[in-house]
């Protein structure tokens, strides 16, 4: 048992447990899977470029303050000269996700995966079970998955899908902890109010305004007390979850056919630089939700509300689907109509759909990158949004900006960037540390070997290749097994 999880334990029985199992670091920890050299550094996931953001930091850049969301400058600041910046690589954590909630499959049977990380569980083996019991067979799920993938994981659990969710939380990193119902007001009612699903910036801010700062508090509200600061339906829910009521079902998720986030604004928009920031602010809240989905997109929507709340629409599709936060971007604010023609603007809204989990890797992305305005009449798409509008997302998105690519020669294909996967037919799988004057610092090493050797290369060897990401993996038996199950 472990230390944290020990204060969530007690005997006891309880007939519904609700499990919540998220994969620590995801992103850093795969990376650190896959090049054993960065075991034990601070690694940063994201664009090194001037504005880009941090998509997933380990557990050892977080202990100076880097988290995902903030701009990566800001992250390399605190983490100081240590830190080491990985590009993204979508389609390994993809495999890696597929492959752990396969093994998740096998134990629980009911899932439902909220992101490319994380899910809920509601085990039929742990109905009725006791505390002991589900402490157990998480411990033992989290083994496994640590075995057969080398991922490390968390879990939390309750009577109820928010319990588990504020488990998950207190058991990080790679731990359990398990919240009877008969002591959730214990464990969590000292905990902050803004641990609770759903309890907001905005929300806890109306919440501190009345003196009310942990879930215990917000608990021992009256409902009308609740109904007059939050207001009837949301604020009520919101009231009952921090007592500990949650029959909410665990049920498999429909697959998303769109991602989008949009912002209504208190103060009408009258000015292309005001379009053009609450795009960008679109882009990048709909771009952090497409990257927990962990699919790419090809198409991208802007929608507008003006004053008199009609509602306009255009959408653009790429050849190709992409996570790139700049090319999407660029594709939204190639698609913006403003003020001088429509009037003024209240509501700025970013959709991307066609999402496909198979990314491409463009040759020539800057061209896709560059924002190329529209004239007034064009051929795309136009219409009438009638959807309800999606929840507002506040912060940056987690996009990453794409790094300098290298200069080795005039050869497209020749071109390097850090933290490329290569290909050595002496050397085996590795990834480039760094680039220039010519020359390409190369370390050969996957999951499988343990920490690499590093060689230098001249920019224009023919043996140095680019490889599949997926490869660093080395996970050939699996690949295969999947590969001969879609035949």
């Amino acid at each position: 048992m472990t230390g944290n999880a020990e204060a969530g334990f007690r005997l006891g029985r309880m007939q519904r447990w609700v499990l919540h199992i998220d994969m620590d670091a995801f992103f850093a920890s795969v990376e650190q899977l896959t090049r054993p050299t960065l075991k034990g550094r601070p690694v940063l996931v994201g664009g090194a470029g001037g504005r880009g953001v941090v998509a997933g930091a380990s557990y050892e850049a977080r202990k100076y303050g880097a988290h995902s969301a903030m701009p990566m400058f800001r992250a390399q600041q605190l983490v100081g000269y240590q830190a080491v910046v990985v590009q993204p690589r979508r389609a390994v954590y993809s495999v890696a996700s597929r492959r752990v909630f396969g093994i998740i499959a096998e134990h629980a049977g009911l899932i439902e995966q909220l992101s490319i990380d994380e899910a809920f569980l509601e085990p039929a083996a742990l109905v009725d079970a006791t505390p002991t019991d589900v402490l157990e067979w998480s411990e033992t799920l989290r083994r496994v998955i640590r075995e057969e993938t080398g991922l490390p994981s968390s879990i939390g659990a309750g009577a109820g899908k928010q319990a588990a969710k504020i488990a998950s939380g207190e058991a990080k990193p790679d731990g359990t902890f398990v919240v009877p119902h008969d002591r959730f007001d214990e464990l969590l009612h000292p905990l902050p109010v803004g641990k609770l699903w759903g309890a907001g910036p905005v929300t806890q801010q109306k919440l501190a305004a009345i003196g009310v700062d942990t879930i215990g508090q917000l608990a021992a509200m009256s409902r009308k007390e609740v109904e007059i600061s939050l207001g009837g339906v949301v604020g009520v829910q919101l009231w009952q979850l921090a007592q500990g009521i949650d029959d909410r079902p665990v049920a498999p998720r429909a697959i998303a056919k769109q991602i989008s986030t949009e912002f209504t604004y208190p103060t009408d928009l009258r000015t292309v630089a005001e379009v053009d920031a609450a795009l960008t602010r679109a882009a990048e809240g709909a771009h952090r939700r497409l990257l927990k989905d962990g699919r790419g997109a090809r198409t991208v929507t802007v929608k507008l509300r003006m004053a008199d709340f009609h509602i306009e629409s255009r959408s653009a599709t790429l050849p190709y689907a992409t996570d790139d936060l700049d090319i999407l971007k660029a594709k939204a604010l190639s698609l913006a109509r403003y003020p001088d023609e429509l009037g003024p603007i209240r509501l700025v809204g970013v959709s991307y759909s066609g999402l496909e989990t198979a990314r491409q890797d463009v040759l020539f992305p800057e061209l896709d990158r560059e924002v190329v305005r529209s004239a007034p009449d064009t051929d795309y798409e136009t219409g009438v949004s009638d959807h309800a509008p999606g929840e507002p997302e506040s912060g940056t998105g987690l996009g990453p900006e794409s790094e300098e690519l290298g200069t080795a020669g005039t050869d497209p294909a020749r071109r390097w960037h850090a933290t490329q996967d290569v290909y050595h037919p002496d050397f085996g799988h590795g990834w480039i540390q760094g680039t220039g004057h010519g020359v390409v610092s190369v370390r050969f090493e996957t999951s499988a070997t343990g920490p690499g050797i590093a060689r230098s290369f001249a920019t224009d060897d023919k043996d140095l290749q680019p490889a599949d990401p997926v490869d660093s993996l080395a996970w050939e038996d699996y690949l295969d097994s999947v590969d001969s199950d879609e035949d």
